[in-house]
C-alpha cells in the first residue's frame, strides 16, 4: 500500500575532526565550569560544610565522570581513526594516541578511585562529633586531584590545539 524508498549514502563519512574539537570543547568547558564556577561557588556559600555533601557530590561527580569516560573514549577513538588515515605527522599520531590513553586513564581513576575515596573521606562518620577540619588523607587525595586536573586540561589543551591544526591544514 505504501511505498517506501530508503536512501543509502555509502559516499557519506563521518566528520571524525568535528567530533573531536567539540568533544574536547565541551569537555574542557564543562570541566573548567565544575571546577571553577560551581566547586568555589558551593564552598563559599558553606554547602560543602553540610552533612549531606558528600553523598550530594558523590551524585554530581559521579554523573560528570561518566560524561569524562565517554569524552575520552571519542577522543582516543578519534586519535586512533587520525593514526590510520595518518592525519598527523607521525610524531604527533604517536603522541596524540599516547595523550588520548592518558586522558582515559585519568577519567577512569576520577571515578572509579577519587570519587569513591573523597566521597568517604567526606561522609560524616561520626554525627555527633564536630570535625572542622579536612582529614590528612583527604588533603592527599585533593591534591592528587588538582595534579591530574592540571594534566588533563594541558593534555585535552594540545589535542584541542593539534586538532584545529590539522583541520586548517598546519600539520
Amino acid at each position: 500500500m505504501f511505498n517506501i524508498a530508503f536512501s543509502h549514502d555509502h559516499n557519506r563519512q563521518i566528520n571524525w575532526s568535528a567530533i573531536i574539537l567539540f568533544t574536547l570543547g565541551f569537555w574542557l568547558s564543562a570541566s573548567f565550569v565544575l571546577d571553577f564556577v560551581l566547586i568555589p561557588s558551593l564552598s563559599v556559600t558553606g554547602m560543602m560544610t553540610e552533612s549531606g555533601f558528600a553523598s550530594a557530590g558523590f551524585v554530581i561527580f559521579g554523573i560528570f565522570n561518566r560524561v569524562e569516560l565517554i569524552c575520552a573514549s571519542l577522543v582516543l577513538t578519534t586519535a586512533l581513526v587520525f593514526g590510520s588515515q595518518h592525519y598527523f605527522t607521525q610524531r604527533k599520531q604517536v603522541l596524540s594516541i599516547i595523550f588520548s590513553s592518558l586522558l582515559l586513564a585519568i577519567a577512569l581513576a576520577y571515578t572509579y578511585v577519587f570519587t569513591p575515596h573523597l566521597t568517604a573521606w567526606g561522609l560524616c562518620l561520626n554525627q555527633f562529633g564536630v570535625n572542622q577540619t579536612m582529614p590528612t588523607n583527604m588533603i592527599s587525595w585533593h591534591e592528587g586531584y588538582w595534579f591530574l586536573e592540571l594534566v588533563k586540561y594541558i593534555l585535552a589543551g594540545t589535542l584541542l590545539r593539534w586538532s584545529y591544526q590539522g583541520l586548517l591544514g598546519h600539520n
